[in-house]
């Protein structure tokens, strides 16, 4: 492949979303515009972004002669030469869905030649018929109010405040810790403070005005608990476990903070006392870095802002569909091949990457240290390998996962072709189990989340293997059954009703041994809900994230399920803020702004049997949307703020109206702003 760039503005892809109106259906038009140059003939135009063009519909001025899930190649009419100062349209009327937002649409393309070149092409964002709107980028500002509700600011909102008035400012913090927990503490938020503010000189020696904060034992309930008291000369922070200390520093360094960068608006006090503990266990952030990767760098300042929200728990999607992000050493090929993108490779071009090779993977080294640094944040870190759908990329590096004698195809809600691991061959168990060994080793919270969700309806429906171990566990009837479902396509997400198929009886039995395996290395299992098909699992040794709503959460843990709630109606950060045209982001969850986040209660009538299930609450971020950082600013910030505050604070000590005051001093990951 060679790469060749034209001159500026020679050529440029522009696309238009035309929503349906009155008799007229909704089209999406790609015109790409040859502003100068030599003409251009054979040749194909590839483009992706997160919307899905459907193959066996309609499209008007070209052919689309490659499809895999959200990258479209099209080719022109035969003959077909594009000269200067010409365009040339094309008119899709068939999409997975229709397109909601301005990233729905494509956010990269090139044209492959076919004598081997690749032309980089300008790719305008996608613009609607029915918006002139100026796209939104960034975080939303909320400025500090002349007259905040609190004088001090801190989120989340502690327990109990009770301070006195203004002190002098001090320049920074003397930490004195007293025993090896509180100097763990200290050294974990000065390396915090580092991270995020690394000008401000929050923490400083006694010589450079630094003043005194006495980190002391004490006999406090609760590891993350701490009482922080104001002397006038001093500060002392009292806490029975590490992190108590550390959420205590947060506290400090936060009110710190709000007094140096808004003198009118918030004070540092002299004296008083803050009293404070959590209000649930789990509080979390889910980040899947197989859509879209971030590097090492990104995923510790990210751990840095969790940890300044008093967030405790880091989910971490490693494997998806698009990519394989962890080395493993039994299985090289996982990220030869499978952490990779790009034009003429295994996976292609998706969800925006550019036709060169890009993505990445997490060295062990690298793995190890940004462990290392979460615990140092009060993080523990849960690993997740997708299984046994979600498995495309995973099952191209390591084709004998495969049923040599397995016929047509099935189709995932994300448009990929077969990508489940075969709960009937003995080869699918060995190369799992050999890979949950590695990650063990790396990741000490000995907790591992396997995923389970959404497998097709038709997965492993034309595999004899499967087919035979059908026949063998639940009966001809439903083996048969379940072959007529071949080529058959998942539309929506999580829509597909597998309860009592052959693809939960097969999903049950996969799960329930990797499961018992992982039992068997003293680690809880984690899984999305759909882990609940069969009633197979231990629920004494694993927990389950859902996902859908909180009726479908109530009713698990009525079952007997730990949870963590998280439902994409609200606590997906890939959702759009508001229904928009020009605001980034998805909607077929919903969407949700800061406050409706703010606001909404995760446990809303669960009775008192149900609550004594729930482990916490967590969002997730998907990555389908964050080609620009930019986006991803505007989604997560500050809406995981808001969750942390769900997390931590009491029902009855939640304000908006305080919240919405403070939350413009919470730090971004990217620090980008909206216009």
């Amino acid at each position: 492949m060679t790469m060749s760039a034209p001159k500026r503005s020679t050529l440029r892809l522009e696309t238009m979303w035309n929503p349906p109106s009155g008799d007229t259906e909704f089209s999406y038009v790609l015109r790409l515009r040859h502003i100068g140059g030599e003409p251009l003939e054979h040749f194909a135009l590839c483009v992706s972004g997160p919307g899905r063009v459907d193959p066996a519909g309609r499209v008007e001025g070209a052919v689309v002669s490659k499809r895999l899930s959200n990258f479209t190649e099209f080719r022109p009419p035969e003959g077909f030469v594009l000269e200067p100062g010409d365009t040339w349209s094309i008119s899709v009327f068939a999409l997975s869905w229709q397109f909601q937002h301005w990233t729905d649409g494509a956010t990269n393309a090139y044209l492959a030649l076919d004598d081997g070149r690749i032309i980089a092409l300008e790719c305008e964002p996608t613009r609607s018929s029915a918006s002139n709107a100026t796209l939104k980028r960034g975080a939303e500002k909320f400025p500090v109010p002349a007259q905040p509700p609190v004088s001090v600011s801190i989120i989340p909102w502690p327990s109990k405040v009770s301070v006195g008035a203004r002190a002098p400012l001090p320049a920074g913090f003397a930490l004195e810790p007293s025993d090896a927990i509180s100097t763990e503490a200290a050294a974990g938020f000065a390396a915090l403070v580092e991270q995020l503010f690394a000008v401000e000189g929050m923490v400083r020696p006694a010589a450079e005005g630094g003043m005194p904060v006495s980190l002391k034992a004490a006999e406090i309930d609760g590891a993350e608990s701490y009482r922080l008291r104001f002397t006038g000369e001093t500060v002392v922070i009292e806490a029975s476990g590490r992190n108590g200390f550390l959420y205590g520093l947060i506290t400090l360094g936060q009110i710190w903070r709000g007094a140096r960068l808004h003198p009118q608006a918030f004070h540092f006090p002299g004296s008083g006392e803050i009293i404070d503990a959590p209000e649930m266990a789990w509080r979390g952030l889910h980040l899947d870095v197989a859509r879209q990767f971030y590097s090492a760098a990104e995923i510790k300042k990210l751990l840095a802002v969790l940890a300044w929200n008093k967030l405790n728990h880091f989910h971490w999607h490693l494997s998806d569909d698009e990519a394989w992000r962890v080395e493993i050493d039994a299985y090289p090929a996982l990220t030869e091949l499978g952490a990779w993108r790009g034009h003429g490779l295994a996976i292609p071009p998706l969800l925006g990457s550019s036709a060169a090779r890009t993505g990445g993977y997490y060295t062990k080294a690298a793995v190890r240290e940004i462990v290392s640094l979460a615990s140092s944040f009060g993080i523990s870190v849960v690993p997740e390998i997708d299984m046994p759908g979600h498995c495309y990329a995973m099952q191209l590096a390591i084709p004998e996962l495969r049923d040599p004698e397995e016929k047509g195809s099935y189709y995932s809600v994300q448009g990929f072709p077969d990508n489940c691991l075969n709960p009937a061959r003995q080869e699918t168990y060995e190369v799992v189990e050999a890979i949950l060994l590695e990650l063990i080793e790396l990741f000490p919270s000995k907790i591992i989340h396997i995923g389970a969700d959404e497998i097709p309806l038709g997965a492993w429906s034309g595999s004899p293997q499967a087919l035979e171990r059908l026949r063998a566990v639940a009966g001809n009837d439903v083996a048969e059954k379940h072959a007529k479902r071949l080529n058959v396509i998942t539309n929506t997400h999580g829509a597909d009703d597998i309860s009592g198929s052959g693809t939960a009886v097969l999903q049950a039995e996969f799960l329930e041994r990797v499961q018992r395996f992982l039992a068997s290395q003293g680690c809880t299992t984690g899984g999305w809900e759909e882990a609940a098909h069969g009633d197979v699992i231990d629920k004494s040794k694993s927990y389950l994230c859902s996902w859908r709503n909180v009726e479908v959460a109530a009713d698990l843990a009525a079952r007997g399920y730990e949870l963590v709630v998280c439902p994409g109606q609200v606590y997906y950060l890939d959702m759009a803020l508001r229904t928009d045209w020009d605001e980034p982001g998805a909607n077929w969850a919903g969407t949700s702004d800061a406050e409706k986040l703010y606001n909404f209660d995760p446990v809303e009538g669960w009775t008192g049997a149900q609550r004594k299930m729930l482990r916490g609450i967590q969002a997730c971020i998907w990555s389908e949307p964050m080609t620009d950082r930019a986006v991803f600013d505007r989604l997560v910030f500050p809406r995981i703020s808001a969750l942390a505050e769900t997390g931590w604070t009491k029902p009855a000590a939640k304000s908006w109206e305080r919240f919405r005051a403070l939350a413009g001093l919470m730090p971004l990951l990217y620090g980008i702003h909206e216009a």
